[in-house]
């Protein structure tokens, strides 16, 4: 990984991918596509999405196939939608409750989408390097995740979780 901060001028990229456009499947589909393939030593990056309160959905997504359904308060993506607060797990299999999708995932990044004061979803990273994601991961993907919670119209998923 290179120690420059990649984040501002992903910043200004995402806007401008994202400027004129508010479909949120659209959105949402790029967003993960964009992160992907940007940011190095990744497996996976995608959206898990509230479905009625009752469990995170698979959303858009870039990586290998994975788990269609997590209860919120369950491994990394259910703890952070339940808590409404992004979490850093630098080794998933010290992490008790982790959901296994993919084998090959080592550390997690999980950032949750609020709009309105509510969790529509979380975005999703993981990667086959332990201790992979750092504070300023964190806080980049965060940055990001704001960018397109701004541009997106989340319509009828906000209505479903209200």
């Amino acid at each position: 990984m290179k120690d420059t901060n990649p984040y501002p001028l992903l910043l200004k990229q995402l806007q401008a991918l994202l400027a004129g456009e508010s479909n949120m499947v659209t959105n949402l589909s790029q967003f993960a596509s964009f992160v992907y393939h940007h940011l190095e030593t990744l497996n996976w990056a995608g959206f898990y999405l509230n479905h009625r309160d009752q469990h995170l959905q698979l959303g858009p997504y870039q990586g290998s196939v994975a788990c269609t359904k997590i209860p919120f308060g369950k491994g990394v993506c259910g703890t952070a939608g339940s808590a409404m607060r992004s979490l850093v797990v630098d080794d998933v299999n010290q992490y008790e409750g982790h959901i296994a999708c993919d084998s090959r995932s080592q550390s997690e990044l999980v950032c949750p989408l609020i709009v309105n004061q509510q969790l529509v979803g979380v975005f999703d990273l993981d990667s086959p390097i332990t201790a992979r994601f750092s504070e300023t991961d964190k806080i980049g993907i965060e940055s990001l995740v704001q960018v397109l919670i701004d541009n997106t119209n989340w319509g009828n998923l906000v209505e479903q979780v209200a």
